[in-house]
Parts: structure tokens; sequence; C-alpha cells
């Protein structure tokens, strides 16, 4: 039997959604160490896997491979569609896992276009490789296309800037009982018009915020100007995304952000890609606080949800056997 486990990762937002630049998209987030994903395979004569949500990436596997099947069990997983990545740990994990329980290996980067995985952000791909601080480098922005690309017909963006998160940070995690975020189709069609008519200004006021404030932010590990740049990183995003989500955050990722953001425990905070989840940072002394502040801003958005505060996670998926 091989086991891997990996975890969610934050997606803070894209450095280029216009097309009057040269390349496009260029994710920018950083993995977490919780909530995990642990995925189990045995080899096996066909593909026996009993979760329906996984039983997709199995049989993409088992095809990419070339193996005869695999059986698959989900021991430990996260929730799909809130904003943290579970598709394509998901993916990428049923990959690895099975091809080890076939005594092979898979780089998960090669495989990920096929899997249907890294058509626009390399984040998840590169944090399921290495943990920490990602920011990968967009793909050109001549292969845009009115429909979407062939299935596979893409390379996973390359990493341009990788660093380690301070061990001693912590992110608050609220969730929301709320409707799924935008994923498969109906996310294409929303990026695709998003893109169609974003304003190239933003772009370039994004390159200046990461290359002066973000980045020199994680290097020094300054947690307080780390956590006002990436909010404004996707303040920013959300300006692209208003008329696909109903404003700059998508409801009522909005109510939730404006409390935290006047949290004291709390240093920026801001939405994970489509949403619901709201991130915000703190470190370990500010812990029960910003639990607290994440509680008091369910409370006055008037939604139920789930609260938690996570350590980031600076190295990749783990293989066990």
């Amino acid at each position: 039997m091989a086991t891997v486990t990996t975890a969610a990762r934050l997606h803070f937002g894209f450095q280029n959604l216009a097309l009057a630049h040269d390349r496009l998209y260029g994710g920018v987030g950083l993995a977490l160490d919780e909530p995990r994903l642990v995925v189990s395979a045995d080899p096996a004569d066909a593909v026996e896997c009993p979760d329906p949500a996984a039983e997709p990436y199995v049989r993409r596997a088992v095809d990419a491979l070339d193996v005869p099947g695999a059986r698959v069990e989900i021991r430990e997983r996260f929730p799909r569609h809130v904003g943290l990545g579970s598709g394509t740990q998901l993916a990428l994990a049923s990959l690895v896992a099975v091809a080890r329980a076939h005594d092979t290996t898979a780089d998960a980067r090669t495989f990920a276009p096929r899997l249907g995985r890294g058509g626009r952000s390399g984040v998840g791909v590169a944090t399921f490789e290495h943990g920490g601080f990602v920011v990968d480098g967009g793909h050109p922005t001549e292969r845009f296309t009115a429909k979407p690309p062939a299935e596979g017909d893409w390379e996973v963006p390359p990493v341009i800037a990788h660093h380690d998160v301070p061990a001693h940070w912590r992110f608050l995690l609220v969730v929301p009982d709320t409707d799924p975020g935008q994923s498969g189709r109906a996310e294409d069609q929303s990026m695709r018009q998003a893109v169609e008519r974003a304003d190239p200004g933003i772009g370039d006021e994004i390159s200046t915020l990461l290359t002066r404030r973000l980045l020199p932010a994680v290097a020094n590990r300054d947690r307080r100007a780390f956590g006002a740049a990436a909010a404004r990183l996707g303040r920013l995003n959300g300006a692209w995304y208003a008329d696909e989500q109903g404003g700059v955050y998508r409801p009522p990722a909005g109510a939730l952000v404006e409390r935290l953001t006047d949290a004291p425990a709390v240093t920026g905070a801001g939405q994970s890609s489509w949403g619901p989840t709201v991130w915000g940072l703190t470190d370990t002394d500010g812990m029960d606080a910003a639990r607290k502040a994440g509680e008091a801003a369910l409370e006055a958005a008037g939604v139920d949800g789930e609260v938690s505060v996570v350590a980031p996670r600076n190295v990749g998926a783990s293989l066990d056997e």
C-alpha cells in the first residue's frame, strides 16, 4: 500500500488577467498544513474507489500511468470547491499513490495537465511539490483563446519565486456555510469573461505590489507587511471578478473580510480563490484571539460556518509505504 499525505492551499490571486500584457494569470499563494488529504492505494486489476469525488481522478491516473487498476481509499479529506484547492491535491495525490502502488513513480508537474490540472494557476501543483509561498510565471497571453484549450493542451506554469513561510505564522480560516465556489465549466466561463474585459492597469499595480511589497515581506519575515500586501492583492483581483461574483468579494466574504480587517489579532484578510473561504493572518501568540475574531465575524454576518487556525506547510506531499 502507498499513502500520500498533502494539504490545502490559499490562493491570493493572479498577477494579470488583461490581454494587453505579455503573460496571463500568474498565480500567487501558499501551502497550509491543514486541512489535510490522505490517499492510499493498492494495486488492483480494475479501478476500485467508493469515493465519488475521487473516482474520476483515480481513473485518469490509471489511464495516464497505463496500469490495470488500483484500489484507492480516501482516508482524510477537506471540503471541495471552498477555495482551498482540493481538486488539484486530490488529483495529484491519487496519481502518486497509484503509481507507487505499482512500483513506479510519476512526476506531478508532468502529469498534471493530463489530469486536467494546472491550466491556469500553477500554485496547487507547486505547493504539492514543495509547499511554501509560491509565485508562478503564468502563460503566454498569445495562447489565450475564446474557447478553453483541449484537455491537457498546456504546461503547468513555472515557479518564478518560492519562499518558506515563517513557522510561527498562523492562518485563520473562516468557511461560511454557503454555496460552493465556482468550478468546472462555470469557472472557465467566468474566468474568460473576466479576462476579456480586464483592466490592464490593475495588472500594473499588482506587479508593483508583488515586487516591492509582497515578496520583500515574506523574504524579511515581516508578517504585518505580508498580510497587508496579500490583502491588497486580493482586493485588486476582486475588481476583475466583481461582475462574476457579485462584488469585490463573493458574499458573504466581504462582510467577513471587513470584520477581520478590524480585528487587532489579524494582520490582513481576504478571500481564497473563488471562496467562500476567508483567510486572516496571525501568529502563534494571536491564535486564540484570531479564532474568536473569526467566530465573531460569522455571527456579525449572520451565517454559520467553521473556524480554524492552521500552520503553514513548507514541505511538499509525503509518500509512505
